[in-house]
């Protein structure tokens, strides 16, 4: 498997620490608001990731922490505690609001057939390990006191900037004009592992340390929560493209310096989700939710096909224009899936292999799932039994998580006849509407179709000819 490391900028092949087993981990949400569907895109490709290493015969583990504390407005570790405004916009307590919002996320989540991670760890559990890390720092030499804050002192790296496809003078931090630059620094990227004091208005949530009453700074949590849960050395680190700098970069020089060697070998980073205005955005404001798409009357699986048709390294742009053609071809693949049928036979596992090939070709290539999307399609044009075909749908789905196979259970549920259903009489008075239209007896079609219409039958006439479906 070839995978884009942004770590060195390249396609490199994947190779674990630890031959068949992958440890991954994947940045959570800051539970004080919805996940907008741009949030969404990176947990979706993060999804086929894990399910891909699965379906290749990895054993994997998949860590994901939830920041219920310690994520300030600006990566710059100012502003107000995003935890705390969510509390005064809804009149809640923090925890109720984390509590909330992280039920809202894996209810968007399973809504999206994104799998749970295998641990899931909020912050605010976490706060021994964050205070035996950043006392390790201090004893190591890599961190210090100041202003009542504890600050990683990125002067002792001898290369901070460790994505290098990003030049150091758009990267400061701390310096813009509507931030306040933090004079307790040493360097201008020295970031807080540790508040005890703060200019911006006081955090609800608070703990005992050696430094003080206070709380975590955001980047020290997901690097202590990975190395709790899966050890010193980690595979696969995810997030989308915009944690890179500084959250991901932070968590490396801490990290690295925490365990005295490298931690995590390749970092995977899915790009922006764009509308109109730009990259998608709570700041923003009206920002789309999977609740909101629903209540537009979308199928999340939809939107999650819309995802998968263009690769997570380019930005993916969503309109509702787009996402209606995301719709129609996701309802037509559904309904050529509903016309097959096994009749019991069983599928050709040695003619399935080819397509079986071509689908792990499309995903081995950095998780192309465009191309992974295509070899799906390729198996209606192949000679194949329908068995066989039903079996390669199901098996791709086991990675591409579209619930094809439940659709189209669904939707022929939905056409079959109920049990006091005429069909006879329904076939026969089609036959004579079909009759009267040909001989332009107009008034004669229409009484039928009413006829039916009372019967609660629909009608659809189409080049084809006339299919008709129980009225829902």
């Amino acid at each position: 498997m070839i995978l884009y490391n942004t770590l060195g900028g390249t396609k490199q092949e994947f190779v674990p620490h630890e031959t068949g087993k992958v440890k991954m981990y994947t940045c959570g949400p800051t539970v004080y608001h919805y996940a907008h569907i741009g949030n969404l895109r990176t947990y979706i490709m993060e999804d086929v990731l894990e399910k891909y290493l699965r379906y290749a015969g990895y054993d994997v583990l998949r860590v994901m922490n939830i920041t219920d504390v310690g994520h300030l407005s600006s990566d710059a570790d100012t502003g107000e505690d995003k935890m705390l405004a969510g509390a005064k916009r809804e009149h809640k307590t923090v925890m109720e609001i984390a509590q909330y919002y992280t039920d809202a996320f894996f209810s968007d989540a399973s809504k999206l057939n994104i799998k749970k991670p295998d641990v899931i760890e909020p912050a605010t559990h976490c706060i021994p390990e964050f205070i035996e890390m950043v006392e390790t720092l201090i004893d190591k030499g890599y961190a210090y006191l100041a202003g009542g804050n504890v600050y990683f002192d990125t002067g002792k790296l001898d290369n901070y900037y460790v994505f290098g496809n990003m030049n150091e003078d758009e990267l400061q931090v701390g310096v813009r004009e509507d931030v306040t630059e933090d004079t307790n620094k040493r360097n201008k990227n020295d970031f807080v592992l540790w508040f005890t004091q703060s200019k911006f208005e006081d955090q609800a949530l608070k703990w005992e340390s050696p430094w003080g009453l206070g709380y975590p700074g955001w980047h020290i949590e997901c690097s202590a929560i990975s190395i709790k849960h899966a050890g010193e050395y980690l595979d696969i680190h995810c997030g989308g493209v915009d944690n890179a700098f500084p959250h991901h970069t932070n968590e490396i020089a801490q990290s690295e310096a925490y365990l005295g060697h490298k931690w995590c070998n390749y970092w995977f980073h899915v790009l922006h989700l764009l509308d109109k205005r730009g990259k998608m955005s709570k700041s923003k404001g009206g920002f789309l939710t999977v609740s909101l798409l629903e209540e537009k009357g979308y199928d999340p699986l939809a939107y999650r096909f819309f995802c998968l048709q263009s690769h997570y390294r380019k930005p993916l742009v969503f309109s509702f224009e787009n996402l209606d053609n995301a719709v129609q071809a996701y309802s037509k693949l559904i309904a050529r899936i509903a016309k097959l049928d096994t009749n019991g036979a069983q599928p050709d596992l040695n003619a399935a292999k080819p397509y079986q090939d071509k689908f792990k070709e499309a995903l081995d290539n950095d998780l192309n799932t465009s191309l992974a999307v295509t070899a799906l399609y390729d198996v209606f044009k192949g000679d194949l039994s329908d068995a066989t075909k039903l079996y390669l749908i199901a098996d791709f789905d086991r990675v591409l998580s579209l619930g094809l196979i439940e659709a189209a259970q669904a939707l022929n549920a939905r056409s079959a006849p109920a049990a006091d259903v005429d069909v006879a009489k329904i076939e026969e008075l089609i036959a004579k509407r079909t009759q009267a239209r040909a001989d332009r007896d107009w008034a004669t079609a229409d009484a039928i179709r009413d006829e039916l219409k009372a019967m609660h039958i629909v009608i659809k006439d189409s080049k084809d000819g006339v299919t008709w479906e129980i009225e829902q």
